[in-house]
């Protein structure tokens, strides 16, 4: 007789964790809402991780190696290096699709930089990320999006922070939509580096839409 099938596959529990982490806090996260979510009883995620940290941390090192691959098809997907990046700060955008699903990221984000290992999954994560924004740099150059005499790993790296930093100072403010603020942000730390060819006529149209929402109102 063969073995029954399980009733939820390990991606889809993770799929599932990442739907109640969007709801709740790490003090709230319970394997029992968990399994509510994923359609399985909390004593067999017991029987299949071990416990609520080793689900984590295998959602941590599931999350870190899909990262590259995740870009790719990011990168597949879009039109252009520049249109790749824009795509990437609305995916980033999705973090604070409320002000409460982002307070409860950062209340992750806590575990993931004092847990010695979660903070490994979490450095990963980040240089797949980096490695991902310099090869759309570099690509930028070569097409003519971006200035020739520019580093790729400078840029990068400013993009990267201009665009964590973005997501946290939206938050502060709550002044239009998150995906706006970020996207204003990103125009105007690639204004100056700009090539020949810049953004393309749908990346003009979207910067152009950005001052509405992505700027502070002027006092009159």
């Amino acid at each position: 007789m063969s073995p029954r099938p399980r009733k939820a596959s390990d991606a889809d529990i993770m799929a599932a964790t990442q739907r109640v982490m969007m709801r709740v806090g790490p003090r709230e996260l319970t394997l029992a809402e968990i399994g509510a979510e994923a359609g399985v009883t909390a004593g067999a995620l017991v029987q299949r991780f071990g416990s609520k940290r080793s689900l984590l941390l295998e959602l941590a090192r599931a999350f870190a190696e899909s990262v590259p691959e995740m870009y790719a098809q990011m990168r597949a997907a879009s039109a252009s290096p520049l249109a790749t990046l824009r795509t990437y700060v609305d995916c980033m955008a999705q973090l604070g699709e409320s002000p409460a699903a982002l307070a409860h990221h950062m209340s992750y984000l806590q575990i993931d930089l004092t847990d010695p290992d979660f903070r490994d999954h979490t450095r990963a994560q980040a240089a797949a990320a980096r490695a991902a924004i310099q090869g759309w740099v570099e690509e930028a150059i070569e097409l003519g999006e971006l200035r020739p005499d520019l580093d790729p790993p400078s840029v990068a790296r400013s993009i990267e922070v201009t665009v964590s930093g973005s997501l946290w100072t939206w938050a502060f403010y709550q002044d239009g939509s998150i995906r706006n603020w970020m996207q204003h942000d990103l125009a105007v730390l690639l204004a100056p580096l700009l090539g020949p060819k810049g953004w393309i006529s749908e990346g003009k149209k979207r910067r152009r839409s950005l001052p509405k929402a992505g700027r502070p109102k002027r006092k009159r």
